[in-house]
């Protein structure tokens, strides 16, 4: 991959948005850029926190697995995301997966490197801190959802989630690609795949979704939402 496109990548991340050309040049020399093939392992728990990963192509998932060996995804990162920023401030060792649910293209950095850049650009301090912030929050929100919305309340809020994150307004429809095996939405919403795939089926049946392999549709997103009430 030419060194250019590397750069032009960079330069789309929110988080580097207004970075002055040196600096950004500083920063396409101190990051790799590499492709990940689906379902390849981009980091292990219990490994070092050495560098921070910057998604520009595919979707990434985080996943934390149980004593007893069950698989639970702690969050999906879409491209433009950070993953692995708890690196910067925190010396131990990984506590989560990082896996490539699709084929994606990541920029990884040095955590040292990175905090090497920060100090000399105190404005993405700033950012940094804010995201690390924003992520904590949204892991404690997810705790509150598992533990105060019931099976079907948890799947109907990860449908919206990714109506937010990926779908388009065809009419009165939400159309989402890609969409999910059951296998990750259990993952994701603390599920058996047998009662995602039946919440689903019965969703479909009432006329609220339509799915394949490829598509979600979400054919009535307001009648939808009153059972999240």
């Amino acid at each position: 991959m030419a060194e250019k496109s590397k750069l032009w990548y960079l330069e789309n991340f929110n988080l580097f948005q207004g970075l002055n050309k040196e600096s950004m040049e500083k920063l396409n020399k101190i990051t790799s850029m590499k492709e990940f093939p689906k379902n390849q392992p981009i980091y292990f728990a219990n490994e070092p926190s050495d560098a921070i990963f910057f998604l520009k192509k595919g979707r990434v998932k985080l996943t934390r697995t149980s004593p007893d060996g069950k698989e639970m995804i702690l969050t999906l990162v879409n491209p433009g995301e950070v993953f692995g920023e708890l690196g910067f401030v925190d010396d131990g060792e990984r506590t989560d997966y990082a896996i490539a649910l699709d084929e994606c293209l990541i920029c990884a950095i040095s955590k040292d490197d990175f905090r090497k850049f920060v100090e000399e650009n105190p404005e993405l301090n700033r950012r940094i801190t804010k995201l690390i912030g924003f992520k904590l929050r949204k892991f404690s929100e997810r705790i509150e959802e598992l533990v105060f919305k019931d099976a079907q309340q948890r799947v109907i809020s990860f449908l919206f989630s990714l109506a937010d994150n990926y779908g388009k307004h065809i009419g009165d429809e939400i159309v989402v690609k890609p969409f999910l095996t059951h296998q990750d939405i259990a993952e994701l919403t603390a599920c058996s795949r047998q009662t995602v795939n039946s919440i689903l089926t019965d969703l479909r049946e009432q006329g609220y979704i339509k799915f394949d392999r490829r598509k979600l549709i979400i054919q009535n997103k307001y009648k939808l939402e009153e059972f999240l009430k």
